[in-house]
């Protein structure tokens, strides 16, 4: 398959990772580069351009992943002035909320646990998880009040992967308790 004529790199990039990372999420981190191209609609040789290994690919990936949340957080917390108590803390359970609602957190969800078989993505991983630690445990809260809302936060998140036993309404009312619990 020769180049789409008009398509910038960004987008051919952009193409190759979400079509691959839907590979990931039905066939697992085992998927071949050549299913990954073919889903893309570039020939393997386009995607060994913008991503020279697999290894690349996937790192790709994860990091998209990472950074996609670590933005929409940081976004979600804009409208109110820094310094404020709980800032980042509210603006983390929005998102986590907001993500646990959509229609595609199965897929994200297979793509992480997919992701995660790779050793150096759960380095990746699990320095992401002590930066948000970090960053949480100094916005301003009780280091109790910052693990409680951490876990139950992520429990909701993680719910589909097992079957969500709170109903939306529940979602609902839990997001409006943990809010609450970052207005000191």
């Amino acid at each position: 398959m020769g180049r789409t004529a008009g398509r910038a790199t960004d987008d051919t990039r952009r193409m190759i990772l979400d079509a691959a990372m839907t590979l990931v999420a039905r066939r697992g981190a085992g998927a071949s580069l050549a299913d990954m191209a073919k889903a893309a609609g570039v020939s393997k040789g386009g995607l060994l351009y913008h991503f020279p290994t697999k290894d690349d690919l996937l790192r790709a990936g994860a990091i998209d992943l990472f950074e996609s949340f670590r933005t929409r957080v940081y976004e979600a917390a804009q409208p109110e002035p820094e310094g404020v108590p709980g800032r980042l803390t509210r603006a983390y359970i929005r998102i986590s909320f907001a993500d646990a609602a959509g229609d595609s957190v199965r897929e994200v969800i297979a793509v992480a646990a997919q992701l995660m078989t790779e050793k150096p993505i759960q380095e990746m991983s699990d320095a992401d998880g002590r930066r948000w630690r970090d960053e949480l445990m100094a916005d301003g809260l009780a280091d109790s009040t910052v693990r409680l809302i951490i876990a139950a936060t992520d429990g909701v998140s993680s719910a589909p992967l097992w079957g969500t036993v709170l109903d939306e309404a529940d979602q609902r009312a839990l997001e409006q308790e943990l809010l609450a619990m970052t207005r000191i």
